[in-house]
């Protein structure tokens, strides 16, 4: 066997099966042993108990004097190495008893990698498996992991390879076994296959997972190495940690009649990479919308955003969406990165809507990976779809680092019996374990997204971004100015493109008690979540920026009062910002001014985009009618410690 054996040499100790001691003379007092070239062999004694020898190397029986044999080299025959213990009187005449010990070294009997635990950190150890949750078959209807065969190298490139290596004499397999093999609770995580033969696809066998717990491994004459890939089939959850741990034990088969007997076991663990969210600041890839009957001018908006950004823009036609507009809220995309490869991972949520299939039909396929989580037993609410579900860039909190940043979302807390995002998805974020999630104030909100009040821009600074925030305050602080400037007969809502909407002057809505009243509540509810943003992601009050916005209650539920600038599209430099159709000032949005002069000095570009019949009066914006694919993290997720 590889690795060292321990001896127990006292009389006092009762015989068992791998000790020696049972082989002890009863008049018995000391002993000495030796070994073949091939073996070392090591006394482990404590010196306060037993004196180590001066003139002959005898030692003592003792229960606290151990004989540790190792072999390094792999033995070329069975039996080919030996250990004769010798077994001496109080006289110290000539030996009483002699003992022979016969060893055959079956060397690097393992699993490769050779971890067999698995530690977080830069100083970590440890192998990591894929969720092979991908398409790489067209012709497929399924996620590659649906199926217990090998379609495609490409398929194969998306699992871990681990190698089974033994060394040693051919014969020594003649009565003993190899056998691979996980536990019940592992089986339904990973699917295995054995390469065998030579480089054809459908020479991989599928030997363990789902109902394949053990697979007896043949060892031809002369092979030292047999290779397996190993797909995931689950990614980490409230009943899963992540980890799933493979084992190789050497059985011994003395007799048909008797049962097999374990001799050696070598155990790899494999952690599933976890599904990982990328926040605004990460470079933009790919943008998507929906093409439906009454936005056409949205979408060529966001088209022309696009190509100032340089990034790819995909829209999903009427045939798909079902005219279901709201993509932001249907899913949301993350990654899964192993050392060998990383491919994007679509998030379904539980909403459902009439783009329900759009993810999976559409964006599942080669490289790119699906996941979805359903309810167990809850009804599913607005706080559900992925509006709500949003991600911080990193940050470092009280010396703790989030390098992945921490996700946030939307609940009912502090009232109780509110809305909140169902356990199941909840469950899921938390158990990825490298975004911890922070719950936000959500549910005053008539739609209850958190992306109604907060967003991210990349800036200079400590932070590397600034968190905006929506803000009655600084709305009203704005258009008090403009009143004492004179500008108070200025109206909201005035155009030619707006000749259907009800206009209002700031006097008006200085004047008005009751919009005052809402917005105070309002603004309540966002310092409470402001509150929560700088304890939870170690803010202070110069990362964060105040966007003038108001708002209006009906129903105890609040929606934007006019177009929600905070809910913009983030693509680098580049800002799609709902066009607000504030006063006009001296020829311009009053609202549109006041946003530019806070961010374009941090090196953003504004572009508003009039989003208001086609989103605004649908309770949603430019942030719910587009979503985003960023470029992975260049941090790796496995050296961070949650």
């Amino acid at each position: 066997f590889p690795g060292c054996r321990i001896l127990c040499l006292s009389r006092d100790i009762p015989s068992k099966p791998g000790c020696l001691n049972g082989s002890a003379p009863k008049d018995a007092t000391s002993f000495d042993v030796r070994g073949t070239p091939g073996v070392d062999v090591y006394i482990v004694h404590n010196p306060q108990v037993a004196k180590v020898p001066t003139c002959v190397p005898r030692w003592p029986l003792d229960v606290r004097v151990e004989v540790v044999v190792t072999m390094k080299t792999p033995s070329d025959a069975v039996n080919d190495n030996k250990v004769r213990i010798s077994y001496y009187g109080k006289d110290g005449g000539p030996p009483m008893h002699r003992a022979m010990l016969y060893l055959t070294c079956v060397g690097n009997l393992s699993v490769l990698p050779l971890q067999r635990e698995w530690t977080w950190g830069p100083d970590g150890q440890g192998a990591i498996l894929l969720v092979n949750c991908d398409r790489d078959d067209p012709k497929s209807s399924d996620m590659d992991n649906k199926d217990f065969c090998v379609r495609s190298y490409a398929d194969l490139r998306d699992m871990s390879c681990m190698i089974l290596r033994t060394r040693g004499p051919d014969a020594i397999f003649d009565d003993h076994k190899l056998v691979l093999h996980i536990s019940m609770s592992d089986a339904d995580k990973v699917g295995v296959f054995h390469a065998r033969g030579d480089d054809i696809l459908h020479q991989y066998k599928h030997v363990l997972g789902s109902n394949e717990l053990s697979y007896i491994v043949d060892r031809p004459s002369g092979q030292e190495e047999d290779t397996f890939y190993v797909e995931g089939l689950a990614f980490p959850d409230a009943d899963f940690l992540g980890l799933v741990s493979f084992h190789v034990t050497l059985l011994d088969v003395p007799d048909e009649n008797l049962p097999e007997t374990p001799i050696f076991t070598d155990t790899v663990v494999f952690h599933m990479a976890p599904w990982i969210m990328t926040p605004n600041t990460q470079r933009p890839l790919e943008i998507f919308v929906c093409s439906v009957s009454d936005n056409a001018d949205f979408v060529e908006a966001v088209s022309k955003l696009a190509r100032k950004a340089r990034c790819k823009l995909t829209v999903c036609p009427e045939l798909e969406n079902q005219n279901d507009r709201w993509i932001q809220d249907e899913m949301e995309f993350g990654y899964v990165q192993a050392p060998h490869k990383t491919f994007p991972v679509v998030f379904d949520s539980p909403r459902d809507g009439e783009m329900q299939d759009f993810p999976f039909k559409s964006i599942l396929g080669p490289d790119f990976g699906y996941v979805t989580r359903q309810p167990y037993n809850e009804s599913v609410s607005s706080l559900d779809s992925f509006g709500n579900l949003e991600v911080s860039p990193p940050v470092t909190v009280k010396g703790k680092e989030y390098p992945l940043g921490r996700i946030l979302i939307g609940s009912s807390f502090p009232r109780i019996g509110g809305r909140r995002m169902t356990k199941a998805v909840r469950n899921f974020l938390c158990a990825q374990k490298v975004q911890a999630p922070v719950e936000l104030y959500a549910d005053w909100l008539c739609v209850g997204h958190v992306d109604e009040f907060l967003s991210f821009v990349p800036a200079p600074g400590r932070q590397g971004f600034r968190l905006l925030l929506a803000s009655p305050s600084a709305c009203y602080k704005l258009f008090r100015e403009k009143q004492e400037e004179g500008y108070g007969e200025a109206r909201l809502f005035e155009g030619r493109i707006l000749e259907t909407v009800t206009t209002t002057t700031i006097d008006e809505i200085l004047a008005n008690e009751t919009l005052r009243r809402e917005n105070d509540y309002v603004q309540s509810c966002i310092d409470w979540n402001r509150d929560i943003l700088k304890q939870e992601l170690g803010l202070s009050e110069k990362d964060i920026i105040d966007l003038p916005q108001l708002f209006r209650v009906i129903n105890k539920k609040a929606s934007a009062f006019f177009p929600d600038m905070v809910n913009m599209i983030v693509l680098g430099k580049h800002l799609g910002i709902p066009k607000p159709f504030g006063p006009t000032v001296d020829g311009r949005c009053c609202l549109e001014e006041s946003v530019r002069s806070l961010l374009e000095p941090l090196g953003l570009t504004c572009t508003f985009i009039n989003d208001f019949f086609a989103y605004h009066t649908l309770e949603g914006e430019v942030h719910c009618g587009t979503n985003v694919r960023r470029k992975p993290f260049s941090f790796k997720w496995w050296n961070m410690i949650p």
